[in-house]
């Protein structure tokens, strides 16, 4: 692509007027969940029995039997079909990171010849996708077609267009999980049963305990014109090449920024069609990189928030392309800036309204706070390595440890007061009840300002599991991946520790200790047992790794490695008790993220030498020939002595731009078979290994050689456009 194309397509994004945008009178509480089939709508639709066994289903997880099926897909097929709605879906997630669906019309023959819209409970309930097409770790064969997916009542059906959008779990002919959705429910029911025994030592009526979570989704917008002429963009959704920006972020001037006016439009766009579909957007804002934008909702329960994340990816892509953006959601799109993850907060709270995360205003709810602190932490102690293989990928790894994202090592910050509260409670001695500092005001002493309100904790940037004041948060999640890997794990790991403290403290009782003294005693055998996952400092020094390693937290930094984790003893123990993944199928999703990996790293050496052989040398030599050729005719026209030193930039030029080239013919080849040798390798973590170790590290040394070539090369041949281009477009 010439520079005058290039700058074409460059001002005609500048010059882009934002897409007209409905300006909706209406507040957002007016038209909030519009296509949604809302309990309020249950109400509306279905018969007053059909509504209460619903709710039951719901809320208590009763038994859904076919005739109550039938009648509410009725109710169903009566709100949707007034939306205009004529076909419905089964919506899941696949173990791909993205959704599926297979749309199926309200069509039937009504035995005259003609037709009818019919929608039963059985269409509702169960459809059958072909289970051998999609990634199954070899539980599912080509010759073993059949799989499962069944409707999930407690996250609500949808419409999009002219389809009702029926969320599901899905599962293979014999009962395995292949999705994430029906592990992450089991864990949710695991960490329900074990949080409201242990919170049942302090409030006797709790019923439940619910999971909530907030993620955070950071992206880049580039515009469409500059993205189509990006193979590399195209392929693997990060810029493969392209060298630094003269300015990037490092004027600190982009992060909440104002935003620009055809973003702006965009991000009114989306949070419309996203509150209309119930998902409550809350935040927007620019974020550290330039072009680089987040969007947050209010926090919801798990499992719907998950819903809503994949939802909301799957709509920024498609309200993008309407205003001449694309939406990228790699974790690292472009090298030498921030890259983009998706900030988890976690917390569980009971039906009765109690965060458990959260400090309490008596002793005793102090210590109920303290109880699941640290039993917080015991989880992520234990199975820290696992929780970074939740992860884990091949497009993940260039965001972690990089000064702007959590290192590949997983440690929890809590903060002064708290790390210090611990501290005194691991080395007391008595079982007095404990107090907590409330928030403390922070005077400024500047007219018209008022006090704030300062928080017991400092945010720590660094740690990938910080406490944050009645939450944590889990900041190591890329920001295409689906969080529920991640919640899984740590739903899990919560589980297990809150039954393992069950157990101890009511042999403690049953030994005749005070229930309150044998909490105290059993957490401050915790406290010293996960003191190792606590760590206040710089999770960026190099001092950090070598005392991580020294207290024996995971500190491997390979990516097929670290995926060793969901198949350790511990972790198949952990799973298999708490009920929510076998060992088959831990083998099976290792087996794929392993596959998944090598894929993405396959695809990325494919198209990047295609790149460089058929992209950059053809330029770069030409570009050497007109150098060559200005070179030869200052020779015919000066004398000797003046002509050589005229020519000695060029010739500079010329002998770089050899030693770049060479370079990068020379190692495309060694990238082409080192492929060749690790695709021999039939062990799938092997073949992993050998991408990780021989063919990633290939493509970074040349690109360096290609980046330097595109500071020499004539602007006007270059034929990819710049970051200075894609990033700088407003």
């Amino acid at each position: 692509m010439s520079s005058t194309l290039r700058f074409q397509i460059v001002g005609e994004a500048f010059n882009k007027r934002a897409v007209e945008v409905p300006n909706r009178k209406d507040r957002p509480s007016e038209f909030f969940a519009k296509y949604v089939f809302t309990r309020q709508k249950m109400a509306k639709y279905l018969p007053a029995n059909i509504y209460k066994k619903m709710c039951d289903v719901i809320d208590e997880g009763a038994v859904l039997d076919m005739a109550t099926a039938d009648a509410v897909a009725a109710g169903m097929k009566k709100w949707a079909m007034e939306l205009g709605v004529t076909h419905c879906t089964h919506w899941f997630q696949p173990l791909t990171e993205g959704t599926a669906e297979k749309h199926d019309g309200f069509v039937e023959h009504d035995g005259k010849g003609g037709m009818v819209e019919e929608f039963t409970g059985k269409q509702l309930v169960q459809q059958e996708p072909d289970a051998s097409s999609f990634p199954s770790g070899g539980i599912r064969s080509t010759f073993e077609a059949r799989g499962y997916s069944a409707w999930d009542p407690t996250s609500p059906v949808f419409v999009i267009g002219d389809t009702l959008m029926i969320p599901t779990i899905f599962i293979s002919y014999t009962g395995e999980a292949l999705d994430y959705k029906a592990p992450l429910k089991k864990s949710l029911k695991a960490v329900d049963k074990a949080a409201t025994a242990v919170a049942r030592y302090f409030y006797p009526d709790v019923k439940k305990v619910i999971s909530n979570l907030g993620w955070e989704q950071e992206y880049f917008l580039v515009d469409e014109g500059l993205y189509a002429a990006r193979p590399d963009l195209l392929m693997t959704g990060r810029t493969l090449l392209g060298h630094d920006s003269a300015k990037n972020q490092q004027m600190d001037d982009h992060y909440f920024g104002s935003i620009p006016m055809r973003v702006a439009a965009f991000m009114k766009d989306l949070e419309i069609q996203a509150l209309e579909l119930g998902i409550p957007c809350k935040t927007r804002h620019n974020e550290v990189a330039p072009n680089q934008f987040e969007l947050a909702p209010i926090f919801e329960e798990t499992n719907l928030a998950i819903d809503h994340n994949m939802l909301i990816m799957s709509l920024m892509k498609k309200v993008a392309r309407k205003h001449g953006f694309r939406c990228l959601l790699h974790e690292k799109p472009f090298a030498g800036i921030n890259g983009s993850g998706k900030h988890c907060n976690w917390s569980l709270a009971t039906d009765t309204g109690v965060l458990l995360h959260g400090p309490g205003k008596t002793p005793l709810d102090n210590l109920r706070f303290v109880t699941f602190i640290v039993e917080s932490l015991m989880g992520v102690y234990r199975h820290n390595g696992l929780l970074k293989a939740s992860i884990i990928s091949a497009t993940n790894v260039h965001r972690l440890g990089a000064a702007e994202a959590p290192p590949a090592i997983v440690s929890s910050f809590l903060g002064k007061e708290l790390s210090s509260l611990l501290e005194h409670l691991e080395t007391s001695t008595d079982d007095e009840l404990i107090s907590l500092s409330a928030k403390q005001t922070l005077s400024l002493d500047i007219p018209q300002i008022p006090e704030l309100m300062q928080d017991n904790t400092d945010r720590n940037r660094t740690s990938p599991f910080a406490f944050t004041g009645n939450r944590f948060e889990f900041r190591a999640v890329g920001s295409q991946q689906n969080c529920a890997a991640a919640m899984i794990v740590l739903n899990t790991a919560m589980a297990e520790a809150l039954t393992d403290f069950k157990m101890r403290v009511d042999k403690l009782i049953a030994d005749g200790i005070e229930p309150t003294k044998a909490i105290l005693r059993t957490i401050r055998e915790d406290i010293k047992t996960c003191k190792p996952i606590r760590f206040d400092g710089n999770g960026y020094s190099e001092a950090w790794k070598q005392e991580a390693a020294r207290r024996g937290l995971d500190v491997e930094t390979s990516a097929p490695i670290i995926l060793d984790q969901y198949l350790v003893p511990d972790t198949i123990e952990m799973f298999s008790r708490m009920n929510v993944l076998t060992k088959a199928e831990l083998e099976a999703r290792n087996e794929i993220k392993l596959d998944t990996y090598t894929k993405k790293v396959q695809i990325e050496a494919r198209i990047f030498g295609d790149i460089c052989m058929n992209h950059i040398i053809p330029v770069a030599t030409r570009y050497q020939t007109q150098l060559i050729d200005n070179v030869s005719k200052m020779k015919t026209i000066f004398p000797a002595d003046q002509a050589d030193e005229l020519n000695r930039p060029n010739l500079n030029l010329i002998q770089q731009m050899g030693k770049h080239n060479a370079f990068i013919i020379e190692n495309v080849e060694r990238l082409i078979e080192a492929r060749r040798v690790a695709n021999r390798i039939k062990d799938e973590r092997e073949k992993a290994i050998a991408y990780h170790d021989t063919v990633a590290p290939l493509i970074e040394a040349i690109r360096y050689h290609a980046d330097h070539l595109e500071l020499i090369v004539d602007d006007e041949l270059w034929p990819l456009p710049k970051y200075r281009e894609m990033l700088f477009f407003h």
